[in-house]
């Protein structure tokens, strides 16, 4: 049981403003039922796409930093290879053997950062390449996404705009429909909401039975019910029980 009010009015009347609650709060879920999972795939959808973007964006920055080593490879072979011109120069005026095979020692040393940097830029640009190929393939994943995009936006658009003005009066009702509700009783209504698949916290008796979970509710028991002396809860599932609708009790 949620409460135990002094009075049978009090009782009903806070029963019925949680049935008026429930009955705005349903006539809501149905108007997001409706939009289904659009406005999910549409997030997920937005998602996708700043992955995308960022892949690329990271993918030109990756480029760049490749073009910049291809850039300082060449100087690095231009200078060994000026430097391979002067060490040349200076072989024809050496004076013994040992400065002509230290000169030429220079020269291999050169020729061989040529030969590094050489195979370097070549690494670098087949690396430039696949990345390339990788951008090519995710742009085209990029503009399939965002054309999705804009029709799930429009269809969600066109959803939303059939029922905007009936979600704002609905809003509009509950934010009135909520206020003479005390705070435990809503906090205990949108606990009850939140833990059912329906979103039923409120209920009536029908044909005998729990109008949320449909176990039978004994005699006895709708009898406590429609006089209306305190709060009752389905023993089953935990719903408010706020009437019977026959009225009839066997």
């Amino acid at each position: 049981m949620i409460s135990n009010p002094s009075t049978e009015t009090t009782v009903a009347s806070k029963l019925e403003a949680l049935l008026n609650l429930q009955r705005l709060d349903s006539q809501l879920d149905e108007i997001r039922r409706v939009r289904g999972d659009l406005p999910e795939e549409v997030r997920d959808l937005e998602d996708e796409i700043a992955g995308y973007e960022v892949r690329v964006s990271k993918f030109d920055e990756e480029i760049q930093a490749l073009n910049d080593q291809i850039k300082q490879r060449k100087q690095n072979a231009k200078d060994a290879d000026g430097l391979i011109k002067k060490y040349e120069e200076q072989q024809q005026n050496v004076r013994n053997n040992r400065e002509y095979e230290a000169i030429a020692k220079e020269i291999e040393l050169q020729r061989l950062e040529i030969q590094i940097s050489e195979k370097k830029i070549k690494e670098a640009q087949y690396q430039i390449e696949l990345k390339n190929n990788d951008i090519a393939g995710t742009k085209q994943r990029l503009d399939e996404r965002k054309k999705d995009l804009t029709n799930k936006n429009t269809e969600l658009q066109t959803i939303v705009g059939e029922s905007e003005a009936d979600e704002k009066k609905l809003l509009d009702e509950r934010e009135k429909a909520v206020k003479p509700i005390e705070e435990r009783l809503l906090t205990a209504y949108t606990r009850i909401r939140g833990n059912v698949r329906n979103g039923l916290a409120v209920v009536t008796v029908k044909r005998d039975a729990c109008g949320g979970c449909f176990n039978t509710v004994p005699p006895q028991r709708q009898a406590d019910i429609i006089s209306h002396k305190k709060i009752i809860v389905c023993e089953h599932c935990g719903r408010v029980l706020a009437d019977v609708d026959s009225k009839v009790v066997a």
